[in-house]
């Protein structure tokens, strides 16, 4: 199902071709001075909100398959990795060794070091002088964990012990699977651009652009009420058609 404010903006084009087909009605008599309301200029304003419209909705199937891909691979990651680090730790004599897998298997699987504190305890730390606040876990983005298994990978390589006998554990293994994750993340950038794009394009069209189509949709209601009245049966026929920004 499409999102809400995508389906918004489809509706502000669709009320604009209504708007379009009562001003056609009235004839000759609509007749604005400024050349932005002029029926010809609507229609052509029409059809290139149209477009607008349809290309972002034509990058879209490809944008949301890359990122579902995505999601898919990186799913067993989490509790892969956890295997790593305890076929690693058993290897490992020293405790600053220890963790510092400890500290990227954190960052990988996007947990804390510690526990969030709550907003009471945070301000039962500040009434007796310390000051502290929540770490962040941003670093569960996909850029950040991929960036923390590569460096798994490296402390792993440099320890000759590190050899397990499971396949999927092994560094060719893990390997391949930073590889396999580079690619399903680098495929959702590059979905991304011409999606984020083609928005550019259709905020302009609609809501940004000097004679954009809610401006010019708002002026032709306006210029309709002058011509004929408030409370003329013209005025009411367009009068609830709504032409609303929404959400970039």
């Amino acid at each position: 199902m499409a999102s809400t404010f995508e389906t918004g903006h489809a509706k502000n084009v669709a009320n604009f071709d209504e708007l379009i087909s009562f001003i056609t009605g009235y004839g000759a008599v609509y007749n604005p001075s400024k050349a932005s309301l002029k029926l010809t200029a609507l229609k052509t304003l029409s059809t290139n909100a149209k477009n607008a419209v349809n290309t972002v909705n034509g990058a879209m199937p490809s944008y949301k398959n890359a990122v579902a891909n995505r999601q898919s691979a990186f799913t067993p990651l989490s509790k892969l990795i956890t295997r790593v680090m305890n076929a690693a730790i058993v290897t490992m004599s020293k405790e600053e060794e220890i963790e510092h897998v400890r500290s990227l298997v954190r960052k990988i699987q996007g947990r804390r070091a510690e526990a969030k504190k709550s907003e009471e305890e945070l301000q039962a730390l500040a009434l007796v002088g310390k000051e502290t606040k929540n770490i962040s876990a941003s670093q569960m983005s996909y850029d950040n964990r991929i960036d923390s298994l590569d460096k798994l990978i490296k402390l792993l390589s440099s320890n000759t012990l590190y050899k397990p006998n499971e396949t999927e554990l092994k560094l060719t293994s893990l390997t391949n699977l930073f590889k396999q994750l580079s690619d399903a993340n680098a495929l959702v950038l590059q979905a991304t651009v011409p999606l984020s794009n083609a928005r550019l394009v259709r905020n302009d069209v609609l809501y940004l652009g000097e004679d954009c189509l809610v401006t010019v949709a708002l002026e032709s209601k306006t210029y309709i009420k002058s011509l004929f009245g408030v409370g003329s049966p013209q005025y009411k026929q367009i009068s609830k058609l709504y032409f609303k920004t929404q959400k970039m």
